[in-house]
């Protein structure tokens, strides 16, 4: 923890600086591509020794410990020649997948290996010196980077087993249309302050006008059917009541959009064609006749008319990625059985990077974006969750009600909205990634110091599943580090690549109140590689009813129920995908700009009282511009008092270690290796080249993935992944303002 106080000393005295209006000014911005550090990055020890190390080759990532092996040179003062030699590191690490950065909070070196060294004394004051300087003359990591480096086997414990892959009902169109889902049966209740009935178990906005017709509002038109579950067709003159129903949705929407693009706008003003399902369904679609175009390269095809992933193989069969599953059939219409991912024709895998349909590359067993997609989900979101102020309230249709958790000994509450677990008379509850718990149902709830032990054996067909993926990592008298993996927000691990959800229905609690549970299927989510899953082409601005309250039909504290989409902060990213015309992997992606990111952030802690999380966006600034005194030299890019971090090198990352502690460069697209004598020799190993060259290839690859994700962040359109922190409200309706300390909430009263 000791790494975590200086850290908060080092950005105090930042800001108390002349550079403090430079650091608030850019909090809601991206750290500038010019201020990634380069490698190798140097300090000095105290003896005048300079160290330089260069860029980590990480070898595990797992909870909030990563584990790295890094080349390393030391040239002892007075002498010229560079010793080079390998340590090891074990870290704690702090990560923001907002801003894709992975921040080393301290660091143990449990080994350190030069070729012919043999001075105990040297190696031991080194490791010293490394654990002291590690974490500031790292600086930020770049997480795409890491993940491009990651070499590892899944842990057992992170994938997920026995999730549902058969398929839901698939809907074929010729012609633009959206799916609006309902919960079973529409549920109605009477909003009081409009006088007229609402559908409650639905996210969109269906009402019951006085004239007895079912009204449907969305992308800034009205709709109209004879029953809640339609046919609707486009309204024409509605009913003046309508008025501040559209009113307060449009309003709800624009106070949370938080970034409407031109295109998106130009959506709104599409008509479309509605279909209504009151189960699990989805919708893929083409606009006329299937249009299929070839892939370079491949002897595949894809619809290049459709918003949906849908392909064609040369013997004429379907294929269709929905919620990271693959589906074939013989006839878009109908007969559609699940296919994995490791057993799709060769031919997906070598969908070239850059090209339009590159996005399913991380649903394709074997390649480097489903590898990097599966890494990817084991990396936690981390914050500190302050012991005295933080807390959570859990709101229940009525009193407690609990059921049998299965797979468990122990039970969960079914009539509210909260995530309650009891175990051995102890009561807890995870509220956007913080665990509590509590002597009672209904609190006062305290920060929890451990999480029940059956927590891991929660299955899959269970609602409170996505629990498993929050954890505690440390405690200390005055916090609890804890964090979660894309697990908690429905990404999970399945083979050897990820997908949405688990694939089951979940039955909602209808009483008093309406509580909806998470969903697989229906909104036609899509992975992208840095805001995971988004909503597809469709669900965009204004078809939602955010913030909007039913009057007496919500429990006390606002808004609260969630569920349609994993935790009830949480909202996916809007993908605009109007026939996209570039990919998300290539060297030049994004030429056409393909999400927009409707909230702040998807960092579900961010915003929330009592609990501190990363925000990148004005410490990475703070570290790595200005420069402060130290105590006995310079303080740059982050260095700590009585080090000089020296500047940048371009062109001299090229230097690699292998497993056995051996260091390699690469000159004239030749390997080297060092030898003891502090030269340098070609190496001749054809295995050992490889595998370096591979290691290269990876390095590029995250290289490139980190300059992907800045220009997405600097184009404006992905400027701010959707979701958390308290800005956003997930569907299932709104309802005034979030509780800074989280709130139970309510759902809606049926």
């Amino acid at each position: 923890m000791r790494s975590i106080r200086i850290f908060s000393m080092l950005l105090a005295a930042v800001l108390v600086t002349g550079t403090a209006q430079t650091v608030l000014a850019q909090q809601d911005g991206p750290p500038p591509a010019q201020q990634q550090q380069e490698w190798p990055r140097t300090f000095s020890m105290d003896d005048g020794t300079l160290v330089k190390i260069y860029q980590p080759q990480p070898e595990s990532f797992s909870d909030n410990i990563m584990k790295s092996r890094w080349a390393i040179s030391v040239t002892q003062q007075g002498k010229s020649d560079p010793v080079f030699g390998t340590f090891w590191s074990v870290a704690n690490v702090e990560t923001d997948r907002d801003n894709r950065r992975v921040v080393i909070q301290s660091a143990k070196v449990p080994n350190v290996k030069f070729p012919g060294q043999t001075d105990d004394n040297f190696t031991n004051s080194l490791k010293t010196a490394l654990e002291a300087n590690l974490p500031s003359v790292a600086g930020d990591l770049s997480l795409d980077e890491v993940l491009a480096g990651l070499d590892q086997n899944t842990e057992q414990k992170k994938l997920s087993k026995d999730l549902n892959t058969n398929a839901p009902r698939i809907i074929y169109t010729d012609r633009p249309t959206l799916l609006v889902m309902i919960d079973g049966q529409p549920k109605l209740q009477t909003n009081k302050d409009w006088g007229m009935d609402v559908v409650i178990n639905t996210p969109f906005t269906i009402v019951k006008a006085p004239d007895g017709q079912f009204y449907l509002y969305g992308g800034k038109h009205w709709y109209t059917a004879q029953s809640a579950t339609g046919p609707y067709s486009p309204a024409g003159n509605v009913p003046s009541q309508l008025d501040q129903v559209k009113s307060a949705v449009d309003n709800a929407n624009s106070s949370n959009a938080g970034y409407i693009d031109s295109a998106a706008a130009q959506q709104d003003n599409v008509v479309s064609n509605i279909i209504v399902s009151t189960s699990p369904a989805e919708l893929i679609q083409t606009d006329g006749k299937p249009t299929f175009t070839p892939i370079d390269g491949t002897s595949l095809s894809y619809a290049s008319n459709s918003t949906n992933d849908i392909f064609q193989d040369r013997n004429g069969a379907y294929f269709v990625l929905i919620s990271g599953r693959w589906y074939t059939s013989s006839n878009l219409s109908g007969g559609w059985h699940y296919v994995a991912a490791n057993a799709l024709p060769g031919d997906f895998a070598k969908i070239p990077e850059g090209s339009p349909k590159d996005n399913v590359l991380a649903s394709v067993a074997g390649t480097d974006a489903a590898r990097e997609a599966v890494m990817d989900a084991q990396i936690p979101q981390t914050a500190k969750v302050d012991r005295n102020s933080a807390t959570t309230s859990v709101n229940y249709d009525g009193d407690p009600q609990f059921a049998p958790l299965q797979g468990t000994d122990m039970q969960y509450a079914t009539n509210t909205g909260s995530s309650v677990i009891l175990d051995n008379g102890i009561y807890y509850s995870v509220d956007n990634g913080v665990w509590f718990q509590s002597n009672s149902p209904n609190g006062p709830w305290t920060v929890a110091t451990a999480r029940p032990d059956e927590v891991d054996r929660i299955p899959p067909t269970s609602p409170l599943y996505n629990t498993k993926y929050v954890y505690v990592y440390d405690v200390t008298p005055d916090y609890v580090y804890m964090g979660y993996t894309p697990g908690y927000l429905n990404t999970y691990i399945y083979g050897p690549t990820v997908v949405y959800g688990t694939g089951f229905y979940y039955d909602p609690w209808y009483g008093g109140y309406y509580y909806p549970r998470p969903w697989t299927w229906g909104f036609n989510v899509c992975y992208n590689p840095w805001a995971g899953w988004s909503l597809g082409y469709g669900y965009g601005f204004g078809w939602f009813h955010f913030g909007i309250g039913f009057g007496h039909g919500w429990g006390r504290g606002g808004w609260g129920g969630g569920g349609w989409w994993g935790p009830r902060v949480y909202r996916p990213a809007y993908t605009f995908n109007r026939y996209r015309g570039g990919g998300f992997y290539g060297p030049n992606a994004f030429r056409n700009r393909t999400v927009f990111n409707s909230y702040r952030s998807t960092n579900i802690y961010r915003g929330r009282g009592g609990v501190v999380t990363r925000d990148n966006r004005s410490i990475y600034n703070a570290r790595t511009t200005g420069t402060m005194g130290g105590r006995g030299g310079q303080f740059n890019n982050g260095g700590r008092p009585g080090n000089t971090v020296q500047g940048r090198r371009a062109g001299s990352n090229n230097v690699f270690s292998d497993r056995n502690g051996n260091v390699y460069q690469r000159q004239n697209n030749q390997w080297q290796q060092r030898q003891s004598n502090n030269s340098w020799r070609p190496s001749s190993n054809p295995s050992v080249n490889q595998n370096l060259n591979r290691q290269q290839q990876m390095r590029d690859r995250g290289q490139v993935r980190t300059q992907n994700f800045q220009q997405s962040r600097g184009g404006g359109s992905f400027s701010r992944p959707s979701g958390g922190g308290g800005f956003s409200r997930p569907s299932g309706g709104g309802g005034g303002s979030r509780p800074s300390g989280g709130g139970g909430g309510g759902g809606r009263r049926h």
